[in-house]
């Protein structure tokens, strides 16, 4: 049988992507780091007790760990996490495009390396529930006690209040079949498996309605998808399907889709999917559109909304978001969106409900982007304050006359041959309720684009920077 180079390259990618999942998806020996403190588990049985116990293994997460050990090497901190392995959603979306050297190793880590660095201890178990009246963090591997509890759990999909008509069946299969790539996970080697296998024809991705985690990223990701299709030479379009006309980097995306990929990628506003046939490979959506203005009376556009339908060959189906579960189990107060974030005691990282519980990353009720970068800053200030408190002090984020300048930079790769990039800022300022971060894209002084290489090696520095901090 005659094989040509599209046949090699899925076979190639089909044995790759299934011998890493073996490591992502737990189907591998435990590898559990041990804890001095954890003892033998017992059903339903209290494992240990901790000083500080911090729900979750992402940037926020390991950020508030590492630093609390550099306040204090003698702070006992247990990290729970449900995953075995440490994979990176940021930066992630440049080993769907496979850029240079942006292979799968780059975005895994073990957890053994920063538990031996830094000293704090961890266990790997799912939060079945918590109870914060006997200060407990019930676990499938039994209850473990704490003094002071950081949740940073991140985000959950909510598929069920998005497509309420959709059985549990179906849910799971769309899982599988469109996966959201939001949460580490698996679904980033899934759709990686779905692009090896594609043919001709068009990918889908849907943007998430409301707040999500990392507003960029399905912008971004129609960029590095439509980069690996022009290097395969995969004849389709990369089709964004947005519930609003909000763009995060609006300007800067806008300006790059059309000068390096023309019409390849086509991005639909106002655009609502209410359906998924993955027997005919069709999405459903409505769609507002605007009618002419015939009437002189109206001074502003009338719109109508129209059902359409688009077949796709990959369809990366980013469902809305919402807050862990956990946040549900902590029984906190939580805003009264759709997502629910934790309101926060002020100007602080300790929660408005419980002086004992502190929340860090997507779950924060402040008015600060989600990123890696503002999970490791609001991390860090986490740490001081859990620190401060058990040494019986009080810590509070200095009072500044300016705002703290870049508390928050998120870059995205737009481009390839060559590597270009797109950045925002966000400025970090507080006054006594609220921490609220303004943004802004800046633009290269030498070319008057978003774009330049400068900002694609600044991704690249900026992601070597955070991970060998948190895992070399």
């Amino acid at each position: 049988m005659n094989m040509n180079r599209r046949d090699a390259i899925k076979l190639g990618a089909t044995s790759v992507i299934a011998a890493a999942a073996i490591g992502v998806t737990g189907c591998q020996k435990n590898t559990e780091v041990p804890s001095k403190q954890v003892a033998t588990m017992a059903n339903g049985n209290v494992i240990g007790k901790h000083q500080v116990v911090v729900i979750g293994g992402g940037y926020g997460g390991l950020t508030v760990a590492s630093e609390l050990k550099k306040e204090n090497k003698d702070i006992d901190v247990l990290v729970i996490e449900k995953n075995e392995t440490f994979m990176s959603c940021p930066g992630s979306n440049t080993y769907l495009g496979k850029l240079n050297g942006m292979t799968l190793d780059k975005f895994m880590f073990d957890y053994a390396q920063p538990v031996e660095k830094y000293g704090y201890s961890m266990l790997h178990a799912e939060v079945t529930n918590i109870d914060r009246s006997k200060k407990q963090v019930h676990t499938a591997k039994g209850v473990v006690e704490y003094d002071i509890l950081v949740l940073s759990p991140g985000i959950a999909y909510d598929y069920e209040n998005q497509f309420p008509k959709w059985s549990k069946n179906k849910v799971e299969h769309i899982r599988r079949s469109a996966p959201g790539a939001l949460i580490p996970g698996g679904e980033h080697l899934a759709l990686d498996r779905l692009l090896a296998n594609m043919d001709d024809g068009n990918v889908i991705i849907t943007v998430p309605a409301g707040k999500y985690r990392c507003p960029p990223a399905p912008f971004e990701r129609a960029c590095m998808i439509a980069t690996f299709m022009k290097k395969e030479d995969i004849r389709g379009k990369v089709i964004l399907l947005n519930p609003s006309d909000k763009i995060s980097k609006g300007a800067a995306f806008k300006e790059s889709w059309k000068e390096l990929y023309g019409d390849m990628i086509e991005h639909v506003d106002f655009a609502t999917i209410t359906d998924v046939d993955t027997d005919t490979k069709t999405v459903t959506f409505t769609h507002k559109e605007a009618l002419p203005i015939e009437d002189k009376d109206f001074d502003e556009p009338q719109f109508k909304t129209v059902e359409k339908r688009v077949s796709y060959s990959v369809l990366n189906l980013i469902p809305n978001n919402k807050a862990n579960p956990v946040i549900t189990m902590a029984g906190l107060e939580v805003t009264d969106d759709a997502f629910h974030k934790v309101v926060m005691n002020g100007c602080s990282f300790q929660t408005k409900t419980d002086a004992n519980v502190y929340a860090v990353g997507d779950v924060v009720g402040h008015a600060i982007p989600p990123s890696g970068q503002t999970a490791n800053w609001a991390g860090k200030q986490c740490a001081k304050e859990v620190a401060a408190q058990l040494a019986g002090k009080k810590y509070a984020l200095p009072v500044a006359k300016t705002p703290v300048s870049a508390g928050n930079v998120c870059y995205s790769m737009v481009g390839d041959n060559p590597e270009e990039g797109i950045l925002v800022k966000h400025d970090f300022s507080w006054n006594g309720t609220v921490i609220a971060g303004k943004g802004y894209v800046p633009k290269d002084e030498a070319s008057g684009k978003y774009r330049s290489r400068g900002t694609a090696k600044a991704l690249r520095d900026w992601y070597r920077g955070i991970t060998n901090d948190l895992f070399s």
